[in-house]
């Protein structure tokens, strides 16, 4: 039998734990934990559990040295849980940021951009990594390293989690003991990272595992229950980190069935709530109020009894118009923050096609979520790094709150879309000199591939994108089936005609509808020099799609290339502009535009 697209003989067999491993625990086997063999990883041609490295209690933390040995016995009293001790400094200014480069977008594998800063420098960690299901990866800008790596399904969380642990172990080094860690992820993995993030940040460290609704989609599955939520892994570096409550607006449901008193004369709604509690106390919250002898009954009051009375005075306290019955205390509506935030996210909704903030990123997170998740856990000009940076939803909240921020992909065009999302949503100005002025509003993306040899390395689609976008084109969200187009340039000189006038073009077509059809084709390749035959298949795009003009993107193009695209305006009057990749990158292509 096949397990995960390997034969059981291709399979190695199963190591067990060394003795340092499981610190003279019995020795036991990974196959005896119930974990499927093609989880496991292949390390040299062995085997190695991925799952059971022994959990640290915790690893960000040395153990304070063990106190004198008193002189008397302790008082019991005041013998209270150790934790480390607080920073010298407060904590958002534990490492100076001047240590760090901040408002930076930066392209390429977060693993090596992450070896580059220092130790403890960052406060808030989020990162919600691809996986290799249809929610992450159907991207419009398409194929990246990531999805490369993870091609097989079968095989895809071994793969992820041996991607994310060295990550990851970057991602904890970096973080402050008083900074803290959000992995953000779905139902395909989340139990493994669990696993692995125990093992890294320490299983003391972690704090809620949060279950964000993420859709209200109708599932047609009929077997299962359906899969609608995200979960977010909330650690943190130590027992000192940020953490503020956070509170959402009650609902009407929840106003008219808890609020439901009206207060005479001011009209505001309030809720009764009880001003006694079990057990008998001596001190003044013990004593009778109002002629109740609440220690008669076994209780004892809330409040002492002088704040009682300064309460009702007040008018706060609800006395009851039934002769015996007890006071209460009255809790205005208008006074309440509103309904703790707990481990339950329902109140903000996903991203659809139609909202403002939509980029149209299947995955594209709301801001109001990462709102939530850096007020929560930062403060301002606190840093902010999200290393799978995606659209940049991370980077946009940090910035509207007035944190620091550290932005990576590793896609050319993420950047681009996320460099775009800064200046569009957050005003800001992507300059060099304004940024080394370190001026709030200024920002850089870093590491782009201007180059001609790392243009070459790139994934083909994102070669494609690169091109089209460096012409001012709009690139072809679809990689397969493309029909010999890579992306469309519309002529900056084209409006929508009066349709009123019956204004049509050559193809009948009028209106709004003309202004989109009027358009030039982008064939981008890879290759070094393009020849003939490259170019016969444009014209036939050019031919089907009824084009006067079209624009061809290569590294080179041969001598017959060259001629044939002459030929072809001679023949046809239709243009083929043959555009180098080292034209662009000297913006001598403008010419051709």
């Amino acid at each position: 039998m096949a397990l995960h697209g390997h034969d059981e003989a291709s399979i190695p067999a199963p190591v067990t734990l060394s003795s340092r491993q499981s610190s003279g625990a019995t020795h036991r086997s990974f196959s005896a934990l119930g974990f499927p063999m093609g989880l496991w990883p292949r390390r040299e041609n062995r085997v190695v559990p991925l799952y059971f490295p022994p959990m640290a209690k915790r690893t960000r933390q040395k153990q304070p040295p063990p106190p004198p040995a008193p002189s008397s016995p302790p008082d019991p009293a005041k013998v209270v849980r150790r934790t480390p001790a607080a920073p010298a400094e407060p904590p958002a200014r534990s490492r100076p940021s001047s240590l760090v480069d901040t408002r930076v977008v930066w392209c390429g594998d977060c693993l090596e951009q992450l070896a580059n800063l220092p130790d403890k420098c960052v406060d808030l960690v989020y990162i919600d990594p691809p996986f290799n299901s249809n929610r992450n990866y159907e991207v419009f800008w398409g194929e990246t390293k990531e999805k490369r790596a993870f091609e097989d399904r079968h095989a895809s969380t071994q793969a992820y989690i041996e991607y994310m642990r060295p990550r990851c172990v970057q991602l904890a080094r970096v973080l402050k003991d008083t900074g803290s860690f959000y992995y953000h992820c779905d139902w395909h993995a989340s139990h493994y990272v669990k696993v692995m993030l125990d093992q890294i940040l320490g299983e003391n460290s972690f704090r809620n595992e949060i279950i964000w609704r993420r859709t209200t989609a109708k599932s047609q599955t009929f077997h299962s229950f359906p899969n609608n939520h995200d979960s977010l892994f909330f650690y943190v570096g130590g027992e000192q980190h940020t953490f503020h409550r956070q509170f959402k607006p009650h609902s009407q449901a929840r106003i008219d069935q808890h609020y439901s008193n009206i207060e005479e004369g001011t009209g505001r709604r309030y809720s009764l709530d009880n001003l006694t509690a079990e057990g008998i106390r001596n001190g003044r919250s013990g004593l009778p109020f109002r002629g109740i002898d609440i220690g008669a009954k076994g209780n004892h009051w809330k409040f002492t009894v002088d704040k009682l009375d300064a309460m009702d005075k007040e008018g706060r306290i609800y006395w009851p118009k039934k002769a015996g019955g007890m006071p209460r205390l009255k809790r205005y509506l208008d006074e309440q923050e509103g309904v703790l935030v707990d481990t339950v996210w329902e109140d903000i909704p996903p991203i659809n096609s139609q909202a403002k903030e939509s980029l149209g990123y299947p995955t594209q997170k709301p801001i109001a979520l990462l709102d939530r998740i850096v007020k929560s856990s930062s403060n301002p000009n606190d840093i902010v790094l999200d290393a799978f940076c995606g659209c940049g939803t991370a980077l946009v909240a940090a910035q509207n709150l007035s944190r620091q921020w550290i932005g990576i992909d590793i896609s050319p065009t993420a950047c681009r879309v996320m460099a775009k999302r800064l200046r569009d949503v957050c005003g800001m100005k992507e300059s060099e000199p304004l940024w080394k002025a370190r001026r709030a509003d200024a920002f850089v993306v870093r590491d782009l591939p201007w180059t001609i040899e790392k243009l070459k390395k790139l994934p083909p689609f994102e070669f494609e994108n690169w091109a089209v976008i460096a012409l001012g084109g709009i690139p072809n969200k679809t990689q397969v089936g493309d029909m010999g187009i890579d992306g469309r340039i519309y002529p900056v000189g084209s409006r929508p005609q009066d349709e009123a006038k019956g204004t049509k073009n050559k193809h009948g077509v009028t209106g709004e509808t003309m202004f989109m059809d009027d358009w030039f084709p982008v064939q981008v390749k890879q290759t070094d020099k393009v020849g003939r035959p490259d170019i016969d298949q444009f014209e036939a795009v050019m031919a089907r799609e009824d084009r006067t003009r079209g624009f061809f993107v290569a590294f080179g193009y041969s001598a017959d290339a060259q001629r044939e695209a002459a030929a072809f305006y001679k023949k046809t009057g239709r243009i083929i502009k043959l555009i180098s990749v080292q034209e662009i990158l000297d913006e001598e292509h403008v010419g051709k535009m």
